[in-house]
């Protein structure tokens, strides 16, 4: 860390019902105020009028985001949330953001808590202060123990400490994929990849899309999506390469593999990190990841395997 740069303060925060949660937010968003820090609250749609009278004539100055509109994509709310810090500069963010833990399922939760250890990275030298909120008398164990092991401090009433359970990004992200199943149906439809001209992929891609309702700019990213995937097996894998489809109820599944194994660095997060420019590396992935609902990859002895999921 250079001289000119500044520390991220990244929090979680393990509360019970209202009174104990705005014993602790509201004196976070106020210090913010006092700092002249731009102060933002990120918060349950519940949770924002009790702030807002708690603050009294001092929330004018807050800018308000309910919880369940912008946690709606964990690729899209860590670049928001770049958006927004790289639009106060050079004022330093203080952000209270209590991230969206209902209605997913296992692997979308599994992605959010992979976006909560993310944010250790992308935002390091940012000086940002984020507090993010876990209830835990409604939230299960499990999202508590990922918040113990994506966050580097913990807050304890009006102290900031140390947190003993936090997980490095990158090994945190190992631990994630080493729980994907990678199952593919027996009727899932195939077609070989072995051509830089993928006219017919696209076209294969796109004709079910429509067919599993997919609207229309939903079905053009997931066919962009493909191709993006499909050339990068063609230029960086080993043949065979080929590319499956099927449905798994509202979702369509693109699963593209190819015989090469993929070895990132230990701990890289490619195509996981907002890239600075097109030509950097994992640009490719991390566009990819914003087109669709959820990227899963697994790399191994058989080769390396994509798979793209988008629901209708």
């Amino acid at each position: 860390m250079t001289s000119t740069e500044k520390r991220l303060e990244h929090r979680a925060f393990l509360y019970r019902g209202t009174d104990d949660f705005l014993s602790v937010t509201v004196p976070f968003l106020a210090a913010g105020l006092d700092a002249d820090e731009a102060v933002v609250a990120v918060v349950r749609r519940a949770a924002i009028e009790p702030l807002r009278e708690s603050l009294g004539d001092r929330a004018g100055t807050i800018e308000f985001y309910p919880s369940e509109e912008f946690y709606r994509h964990p690729v899209r709310t860590l670049k928001s949330y770049q958006e927004l810090v790289n639009a106060k500069a050079p004022r330093s963010v203080r952000a209270l953001a209590e991230p969206v833990w209902q209605g997913w399922s296992p692997r979308e939760t599994l992605e959010w808590a992979r976006y909560e250890s993310l944010i250790n990275i992308v935002f390091s030298g940012s000086g940002a202060r984020a507090l993010c909120p876990y209830d835990e008398a409604t939230l299960p164990a499990e999202i508590i123990d990922h918040a113990r092991r994506t966050h580097p401090l913990l807050a304890q009433g009006s102290a900031t400490v140390g947190n003993h359970d936090y997980v490095r990004p990158g090994d945190f992200g190992a631990g994630c994929d080493r729980t994907l199943r990678f199952e593919r149906p027996r009727d899932a439809l195939y077609m070989p990849v072995e051509s830089d001209d993928l006219h017919r992929l696209r076209a294969f891609v796109a004709e079910r899309a429509a067919a599993h309702g997919l609207d229309r700019q939903s079905a053009q990213n997931f066919v962009t999506a493909a191709n993006e995937v499909a050339a990068n097996a063609l230029q960086h894998g080993a043949p065979p390469a080929g590319l499956w489809l099927w449905s798994e109820g509202a979702e369509l599944v693109c699963e593209i593999g190819d015989n090469g194994l993929w070895r990132p660095a230990p701990g890289a997060l490619v195509g996981f990190i907002p890239p600075d420019s097109a030509l950097q590396r994992g640009f490719g992935l991390w566009t990819v990841r914003l087109l669709v609902d959820l990227v899963e990859v697994r790399a191994g002895w058989d080769g390396t395997f994509v798979r793209l999921r988008l629901c209708r």
